[in-house]
């Protein structure tokens, strides 16, 4: 992009807005609820950007939202959308009114980079199976080529790559993940790395903020986060908290808080879709798991105390999941007592807002100048890169502090 072609995309003020796993059940969610949203279909439930708290904050415009992605699957965007109408997630008539919007999402859509612990896939593309066995270096200039061009071709001041593919398998942690130098050296050397890392390395070292929705490494190791502050590039994630998680991390600071002892806190997930037969494999559960457990652990504050959560895949689920906890705890003389929830929802209508707002709030605090972990969206995650506490109170409050910050 020439210098005066740059300009001139700032000042449009349109913004890219890059789905990684752009064909799957949260991202088709985005791209129909934002359709819905900008033609007054849908009412904006769910988006905390548009709230009374974000009323004066300079925020991109809905309107300014230019959808693209990367998807390793040749499963087309209207059988995804098809699936979710006859799951009664998408209605219908939101999905034929949108269909322009969605057939110019399709067009924009790109191969992905499989990552090299997912082989078989049924409708892999064979593109994204080439590019899974490039070295290193050349996956991520290839990721970079597609951010490049997308920016390019339609004008954007910048873009924001939001992952919200499938959660990769569980990787132990590798000291060149310790430092961006050994990190290069480990790149230079051909080593491979998690597809995530490699999206992310791409989108910091092009510029362009990373919002990392799920539980995969993304940003979060040290090498990644180093390079985003020396290119002054804004990120955040993991792992979005959409459902039981934040039910435990609103429910867990009442327990603490009135000195009632918590015994033992038990969960079990059930979850049919795609994402509930990925973490079906020991590995990819694994990932999960330590997200969705080590948030309460943390706010509990007793290491002794029993807490688990399992995850079964259900298939007649679909893209429903039903979560049970029961907690157990004990009050004054010593009394036993009980709390049981059930949650049943939809974890991608209830993603789709999130991916939306992180969006806005990511490319606000790149026009602000700001770099590194954005600690003001720890509200939004399980496993918030920047820490701090998992209260869901206290985050959000953060987040208003920052909304109020920069109010006009």
């Amino acid at each position: 992009m020439t210098k005066n072609t740059q300009q001139a995309a700032e000042a449009s003020g349109r913004v890219g807005l890059w789905l990684i796993g752009a064909r799957g059940a949260v991202a088709t969610c985005v791209v129909y609820g934002l359709a819905g949203l900008r033609r007054g279909l849908i009412a904006p439930i769910g988006l905390v950007t548009e709230s009374e708290h974000f009323e004066r904050v300079p925020l991109t415009k809905l309107d300014a939202l230019v959808l693209g992605g990367h998807d390793v699957c040749t499963r087309g965007l209207t059988q995804s959308a098809g699936e979710l109408v006859r799951h009664n997630i998408l209605p219908a008539d939101l999905v034929t009114a949108t269909a322009p919007e969605a057939s110019a999402y399709e067009a924009r859509i790109r191969p992905g980079v499989l990552d090299s612990a997912d082989v078989g896939l049924a409708d892999l593309h064979p593109t994204a199976a080439a590019l899974g066995g490039l070295p290193p270096r050349e996956q991520i200039a290839a990721l970079r080529r597609d951010f490049e061009q997308f920016r390019a071709d339609n004008g954007l001041s910048t873009v924001v790559v939001v992952n919200l593919a499938s959660t990769e398998a569980y990787r132990e942690p590798r000291a060149e993940w310790r430092t961006l130098a050994a990190f290069d050296v480990a790149l230079d050397a051909g080593t491979a790395q998690p597809a995530s890392m490699l999206y992310a390395y791409a989108a910091l070292s092009a510029g362009f903020p990373y919002i990392n929705f799920t539980p995969s490494l993304g940003s979060a190791p040290a090498a990644l986060r180093e390079l985003a502050l020396q290119k002054r590039v804004p990120h955040c994630g993991a792992d979005g908290k959409t459902g039981e998680t934040l039910v435990k991390t609103v429910l867990a600071p009442l327990f603490v808080a009135r000195r009632l002892k918590v015994l033992s806190w038990q969960g079990y997930n059930m979850l049919g879709n795609r994402d509930g037969e990925n973490l079906s494999d020991p590995l990819h559960k694994e990932a999960k798991l330590r997200s969705k457990d080590d948030a309460l652990r943390s706010l509990l504050g007793d290491p002794q105390v029993h807490t688990k959560v399992g995850i079964d895949y259900v298939p007649s689920l679909r893209d429903w999941k039903t979560a049970f906890d029961y907690i157990h705890f004990e009050g004054f003389l010593g009394a036993q007592m009980s709390l049981q929830f059930t949650w049943q929802g939809s974890d991608s209508a209830l993603a789709a807002p999130l991916v939306i707002d992180l969006a806005r709030l990511a490319e606000l605090a790149l026009r602000s100048g700001e770099c590194g972990e954005l600690q003001h969206t720890a509200a939004f995650f399980k496993s918030p890169i920047g820490g701090g506490t998992h209260d869901f109170h206290a985050q959000f409050e953060r987040l208003l502090e920052y909304a109020r910050r920069h109010s006009r």
